[in-house]
């Protein structure tokens, strides 16, 4: 198939290589023309522009980092918009806001284009593995001539509705669910500590005995050995949470929780720690109130 992918950061560069290696044609771009040359190397093809990359796409996948870069992208000078054709899917695989999926569905609908979502769950490393797991939601046709796609590079896919925003929705809520993990995390690991218990044995018997879930293992392996290249960072923890809340608010539902880990994540960030693995300077920062309160 012809695919146009626009965004390689590091999980949309390791998406690209496993499209590739399945034999499709891939056109790229991505705002740093730098990141394009490893793909190219593998068989890419890079554009100058969203719209140069988009023209003669059967499927456009978007993976950018928030509301801003992909509103800039979609609707910006030599967007894909106005160049995508109309036997095309654009597959938004970014997490963005709720409201911004419910207008891309409008200006696509508008247009008689395809618009479906599907963000990802996992890091890049989970990516790179093809083991990401995807929510879906679109109309019927588009996403079954996507979904081939989306299982190229995925252990499975959640289908939520023919509602793209839905899917977005889900998966903001699945990154709160993350927060609440790493917060929870945090603060056990800070309490072995307070009782001269290694964390990273308070770890293996608390989910060996309750949990049992390599998600806890993987997270807590990052937050008590910090990876050189954070797989995601305190400020993008602070725009999935900001999204989550603003998603609640739009309803009028309370999210105290919520509330709290921002509150956390904007004293990590004022203390220096933005750039920081999500996880790993999420615990560092509580433990640094932890040690100056004692």
């Amino acid at each position: 198939m012809q695919i146009a992918f626009l965004g390689t950061g590091r999980m949309g560069s390791a998406i690209v290589a496993l499209l590739i290696k399945n034999g499709h044609a891939v056109t790229v771009w991505n705002r740093t023309k730098s990141r394009l040359e490893p793909l190219v190397q593998q068989g890419a093809t890079a554009a100058s522009t969203p719209a140069e990359a988009v023209k003669t796409a059967e499927a456009v996948f978007s993976m950018l980092m928030d509301d801003a870069s992909l509103e800039e992208v979609v609707f910006g000078n030599d967007g894909l918009l106005e160049a995508l054709p109309e036997s095309a899917v654009h597959v938004s695989l970014s997490t963005i806001s709720v409201q911004l999926s419910q207008k891309l569905t409008v200006e696509h609908t508008t247009r008689k284009l395809s618009f479906v979502a599907a963000p990802v769950f996992g890091r890049p490393n989970v990516a790179a593995e093809g083991k990401l797991w995807i929510v879906a939601a679109g109309k019927d046709e588009a996403l079954e001539k996507v979904r081939p796609l989306l299982a190229s590079f995925s252990r499975g896919i959640t289908v939520v509705g023919d509602k793209p925003y839905k899917a977005h929705a889900l998966k903001i809520g699945g990154n709160f669910l993350i927060s609440a993990m790493i917060a929870s995390l945090s603060e056990g690991f800070v309490y072995a500590e307070s009782q001269s218990i290694d964390p990273a044995l308070y770890i293996e018997a608390v989910n060996a005995a309750l949990f049992q879930s390599p998600f806890y293992a993987a997270y807590a392996k990052v937050m008590l050995h910090p990876p050189e290249t954070p797989g995601a960072t305190i400020a993008l923890g602070q725009k999935d949470t900001r999204l989550f809340r603003e998603a609640a608010a739009a309803t009028n539902t309370q999210t105290p929780l919520a509330d709290h880990f921002q509150e956390q994540m904007r004293g990590a960030s004022e203390a220096g720690l933005g750039d920081r693995d999500w996880a790993a300077g999420y615990y560092q920062f509580v433990r640094s109130i932890s040690h100056r309160n004692r």
